[in-house]
């Protein structure tokens, strides 16, 4: 057997924690797969004092986490800190820089810094992991990577923020309104004291930057992604979707098309058969579309201590194999510069929930609006018959550009008879390279 793979662990959340606790626990079976002992050198944290219930005797602390980028007799550094910049970028940056392999699970510094990154880690010759950063314990990193390295991708999608996908599970399953959800999710630790991270689709939107660029060969491009949050879906819309064969759910969608890479993140209407729809609580899910793989499915949790950790200990089994790979599936010297398509040339199917006054002539006025714009109609649905009073109407549009349906928007926000914004909620049609309907 090779020599010990030394590590140093800089972090002791959660996911650090676990990772000291997995590494314990399964010496012996990850030293037997991966032909090489790894071992704990050394770690660091801001409180040395806390009971992290994992044994930490024997492994040496550092009060400045930096200096593990530069510790003799380390052979790799896990960043477990967390944060697009601030000591975790230093740390990573310093790592790289004096030849050690680095393994993150920070989707935040790759979303920001990724391109960079790579381009440091393969000039040093070494490895720069990162699975645990996107969809926790799903192993898409590596199937992207290596596992489809044969198709071109056309599309990558799926639920990357189990946050907002359990917060629309039990919005479905409960009747209950967003505001009531989310503090029963804060409650049981599923969100954060401040959710914005999470339900404004930031996070999934760094994981969706990430995923572009394996499955495309492109820098990163996070500026790029469109991104909507799931604040304004309500109990309503969620029961109307339902009635229609739709579930909401907070998609993160790349996809290859003539005028660009489109890269979004926003609610989606997605029809009961999509697999994608079946995806409930804190699960994530992703797909990746191949020309000769057709359609794959990952499915697993997206997050917490043993997921996570899972993915991270995988990482720096890699490493201790003498795997290295091109950080975002090529050389980053060849990744294509970012061709962002322009959204307003999307063509699809949308769904609009509006509340209006029941009065004569509301109707003809909001089709009045369509019409100019040439949107085409699906359905309709509304509920009780309240003359003068507030009444919600839903419409299901035919496939119409994005530049329409935002006039139309503009046009119908200004009707007298509206009495509350309306709200619009693309849907999504998900397809197996053949054309059949998943």
């Amino acid at each position: 057997m090779t020599p010990p793979l030394n590590i140093a662990i800089a972090g002791l959340g959660t996911v650090g924690a676990g990772t000291v606790r997995l590494i314990q626990e399964h010496g012996a079976l990850l030293a037997a797969r991966a032909n090489r002992e790894i071992v704990i050198k050394a770690v660091s944290a801001r409180d040395r004092g806390r009971d992290r219930g994992i044994d930490l005797s024997g492994i040496d602390w550092e009060e400045d986490a930096l200096a593990l980028a530069t510790r003799p007799g380390i052979d790799a550094v896990v960043e477990l800190i967390g944060g697009a910049g601030g000591i975790a970028k230093d740390l990573v940056e310093a790592a790289l820089g004096a030849g050690r392999h680095v393994v993150t699970a920070n989707k935040a510094l790759l979303a920001h810094h990724g391109t960079a990154l790579a381009r440091l880690a393969e000039d040093k010759g070494v490895s720069l992991r990162y699975e645990a950063a996107v969809a926790g314990g799903i192993p898409i990193v590596k199937a992207l990577r290596e596992g489809l390295a044969a198709n071109a991708v056309s599309r990558v999608y799926g639920i990357l923020n189990g946050t907002c996908n359990y917060i629309l599970t039990t919005m479905r399953e409960t009747g209950r309104e967003f505001a009531d959800v989310l503090a029963e999710a804060q409650a049981l630790g599923y969100a954060e004291a401040d959710p914005g991270f999470d339900i404004d689709g930031v996070d999934a939107a760094h994981k969706l930057a990430i995923l572009t660029a394996l499955a495309f060969g492109t820098e990163i491009d996070f500026e790029s992604v469109h991104m909507e949050g799931i604040r304004t879906v309500t109990a309503d819309d969620i029961r109307f979707a339902e009635e229609l064969g739709y579930r909401i759910k907070l998609l993160g969608i790349a996809e290859r098309t003539d005028d660009g890479i489109e890269q979004r993140v926003h609610p989606c209407l997605v029809a009961h058969a999509a697999p994608i729809a079946n995806v409930e609580g804190v699960y994530n899910a992703v797909v990746a579309e191949g020309d000769y793989v057709e359609t794959t499915l990952y499915l697993g949790k997206g997050a917490g201590a043993g997921p996570t950790a899972s993915a991270v200990v995988a990482d720096v089994m890699d490493v201790a194999r003498g795997d290295c790979v091109a950080t975002f599936a090529i050389p980053a010297a060849d990744l294509a510069p970012p061709h962002p398509a322009d959204l307003d040339k999307r063509v699809g199917a949308f769904y609009l929930c509006m509340t209006v006054r029941d009065e004569p002539g509301v109707m003809a006025d909001i089709t009045a609006v369509f019409r100019d714009e040439a949107i085409s109609l699906e359905s309709m649905l509304q509920r009780g018959r309240a003359p003068g009073e507030p009444v919600p109407v839903v419409l299901i549009t035919h496939e119409t550009g994005e530049a329409a349906m935002a006039r139309a928007l503009a046009r119908i926000r200004k009707l007298t008879a509206m009495t509350a914004p309306p709200r619009m909620i693309r849907i999504e049609t998900f397809y197996h390279l053949d054309q059949k309907p998943l």
